[in-house]
């Protein structure tokens, strides 16, 4: 393929608002160089934090124009030295890009590609990426969960909420939920949470105690600690461990807290996954899919809602 050869992708030149996304035709098809993969996208997932980094509101900001996205399904066009898991041909999916998602063509690194289980189209395959990993760094590399513990996924019902209730059901903790309005929790049970809570309801909080006996969670996946980390840190179990997943700002919290329950709080960042960490993921999650779980992925197109997982599909 030429270097030369041009496709669309969305562009960005300045931060701000979703208007700032312009499709562009005139975007040269990147090369793959050593250890990289070339792949022609089918679909690119939309995540909550590539809408922080457009909007400049995010500590990292790419060089500008750039194009978003990073979690991607599609087939291998071509393979740079020393790329040997793929192959042109193979559908894969990934948890980065080079280059961009929201575009024909991508370059990733070779250890952030992996193949697609044939039982998932493309579409399925561009929200596993952050999603599923975050919440599988969170539960297992992070969290240390084991069978018989209760967790909370605090904020369930966007993209890695639903991909926490599912790995957590799977991995045998009872699983609670919460979400902000009736069809949130509905989405929240279906995907395998066995109590779902609305968060906008006053002494929520109490009722999750309550259904634990007033024992407390022993894990609490976080979505939005900046709201709700001192609640969370007064409904841990003993030895309970909050993952700080999601957070837009400060709080204040009393660190006696911590003290009485002997609790700890724990951030979670899937950039610091190695290769061997990210492919046990992979591994859990594709032997879900064909043994356990028939996934049910929520898919939203609407770039302006920053608290959702959406999905472009490059046709």
């Amino acid at each position: 393929m030429s270097g030369s050869r041009l496709m669309r992708a969305i562009r960005v030149s300045e931060f701000g608002a979703p208007s700032v996304l312009r499709l562009r035709s005139d975007v040269t098809v990147p090369q793959p160089g050593r250890t990289q993969v070339l792949i022609r996208v089918h679909a690119c997932g939309v995540n909550p934090v590539e809408t922080y980094i457009r909007a400049g509101t995010y500590a990292r900001k790419p060089t500008l124009p750039y194009t978003p996205g990073s979690d991607v399904a599609g087939v291998v066009e071509s393979v740079g030295e020393g790329v040997t898991a793929v192959k042109a041909g193979d559908r894969v999916f990934t948890t980065a890009t080079e280059t961009g998602g929201y575009a024909e063509y991508t370059v990733a690194a070779g250890d952030s590609v992996y193949k697609l289980p044939d039982a998932l189209d493309f579409t399925q395959g561009a929200a596993i990426g952050i999603p599923y990993f975050t919440a599988y760094r969170a539960l297992i590399h992070k969290a240390h969960a084991k069978a018989g513990e209760t967790v909370l996924i605090h904020g369930a019902s966007g993209g890695v909420g639903i991909a926490a209730c599912q790995l957590s059901r799977a991995l045998g903790l009872q699983v609670f939920g919460t979400a902000g309005t009736p069809e949130g929790m509905k989405l929240v049970l279906n995907n395998g949470a066995h109590l779902a809570f609305n968060h906008r309801q006053e002494e929520y909080t109490d009722k999750i105690t309550e259904a634990t006996k007033g024992r407390g969670v022993d894990v609490i996946v976080e979505m939005l600690s900046n709201v709700n980390l001192s609640k969370d840190l007064q409904m841990l179990a003993y030895g309970g461990r909050v993952m700080v997943v999601g957070s837009r700002g400060s709080i204040e919290i009393n660190p006696r807290d911590t003290m009485i329950k002997e609790s700890s709080i724990v951030g979670v960042a899937l950039f610091f996954a190695t290769p061997v960490q990210n492919n046990s993921i992979t591994k859990f999650v594709s032997n879900l899919i064909f043994f356990k779980f028939h996934f049910k992925i929520l898919f939203l197109i609407q770039l302006s809602l920053f608290s959702r997982v959406g999905l472009i599909v490059i046709i």
